[in-house]
Formats: C-alpha cells, structure tokens, sequence
C-alpha cells in the first residue's frame, strides 16, 4: 500500500456524510435542508435532537481516528496525523455529499485522540469550559484548535505543530460566518449547558 492511497482512503473515509446518513435513514429528511445545512454534529444536534447529534459526533470523530490509524494498518511510514489530515478535509468537502459537509471539529478530534491523547484532553477541556462560558460552540471549537496548536507547540513534536496549525487556519475559516455573527450578537447560543 502506497503512501498516495493511504491518503484516498483517508479523504474517503471523512468524505463518509454521517450526517446525511442519519437524517435519511432515522429521521427521512435530508439535514442539508434543515438548520445551517452542515452535515456535522452542530447542525444534527440542533435540528433532529441529541440522540441524532451524538450518533453523528461520535462517528464522525471515529472516522477521524480510523484515518490516522491507517499507517499502523497498512504499516507504511507516513505520520498518523498526516493520514487523518485528508479524512478531515472529506469531511468539510465529501466527494459523496456534493463537496457540502461539516466543519472539521470531531473529525479533527478524532485525529488528534489517536495521535496524542493528552493534547486532545486539554483540546477538550478547553471546548467545554468556553462552552459553559459563551455558549458558542463555534468559539468554542476555535479556542479548542487554539489550545491544541498552542499544546503542541510547548510539547508536541514539529508534525503536530504543523498539522494543529493547519486544521486552526481551517477551523477560522469555516466558521468565518460564525466569527461574523458572533462579532454582531446574532450566533446561535446553547441553551443546555
């Protein structure tokens, strides 16, 4: 197994519509026409419930995670966090759900838990207590991808530091919408937390 296919398989494996998927199947409605029109967790939380949203959470982060784990599978020396980069990207642009996906946050996580655990928990904790703070999970997430580059930059090696940096650009720019409306007091706010 070349290292080119790892990577196509990666960006396959994240290009997976978890959320499509779910709202056809368990609910008969297409989530690109409900909500924000993302297919990530956010969206499937809001607008089909938290059953729904964990479901889509979960798997989408465990495509994240069987991404990075494909060097170890197929034994090739290629970095887990440069083969779970590609299943991120899928998973913003899936080739299987018209280019229109998620914003990168569990997948993203689900690259990071495999790679270094630890940064992932400070990543975590990081999300949640901006959560209970601002309510935005569009901040939240940011900050997270923040603290994790931030993380990887006081331990973590040159690959993780890349990679983090990369995936915090991308993360910016996703949710530039989100940073607009946050800036105008109209984002969305939690209201379980």
């Amino acid at each position: 197994m070349s290292v080119l296919w790892v990577l196509i398989i990666s960006y396959l494996l994240g290009s997976i519509p978890t959320g499509l998927i779910v709202g056809k199947l368990g609910y008969g409605v297409d989530i690109r026409t409900l909500g924000s029109g993302n297919l990530g967790g956010t969206n499937t939380f809001r607008t089909l419930g938290r059953k729904a949203g964990l479901i889509v959470t979960v798997v989408d982060a465990l495509k994240g995670t069987l991404a990075a784990s494909l060097p170890y599978i197929f034994q090739i020396d290629l970095n887990p966090m440069v083969a779970g980069l590609p299943a991120v990207v899928g998973h913003c642009f899936p080739i299987f759900a018209g280019f229109r996906g998620g914003k990168a946050v569990a997948t993203s996580a689900g690259v990071l838990v495999l790679y270094s655990p630890l940064c992932f928990v400070v990543a975590i904790s990081a999300f949640l207590i901006t959560l209970y703070l601002s309510k935005y999970v569009s901040l939240s997430s940011i900050v997270a991808g923040i603290i994790a580059h931030t993380y990887s930059i006081l331990f973590g090696d040159t690959t993780l530091s890349l990679v983090t940096f990369i995936l915090v650009i991308f993360l910016i720019w996703l949710h530039r919408s989100n940073i607009n409306r946050i800036v105008t007091g109209t984002e969305r706010k939690i209201s379980w937390m």
